[in-house]
């Protein structure tokens, strides 16, 4: 499913809270490239961000959804994350 643009700000809000990282807050959209960009997003980095995204959304998060094509870009999170909301996949 296609994200909305609610959905993507709140995917920025919830990384930007969980990773830390308020003063890149302003550079980020749809298009920011996550594993491998954003340091702070290291293995323990996903499984908080996973949480947090889970507690925001009411949506479980398996292990199988943590992949590169994922987590490539805020874009593809936000999908993610629309698509979880629009299957009732909690």
């Amino acid at each position: 499913m296609q994200s909305t643009p609610d959905h993507v700000n709140a995917v920025i809000e919830v990384l930007v809270s969980t990773l830390g990282i308020e003063d890149q807050a302003s550079t980020i959209d749809a298009s920011t490239p996550l594993f491998g960009e954003l340091p702070e997003l290291d293995s323990l980095g996903v499984v908080e961000l996973a949480s947090a995204l889970e507690d925001r959304f009411d949506i479980e998060v398996a292990d199988d959804d943590v992949t590169g094509e994922v987590f490539e870009t805020v874009g593809n999170l936000a999908d993610f994350v629309a698509s979880k909301q629009l299957s009732g996949t909690s």
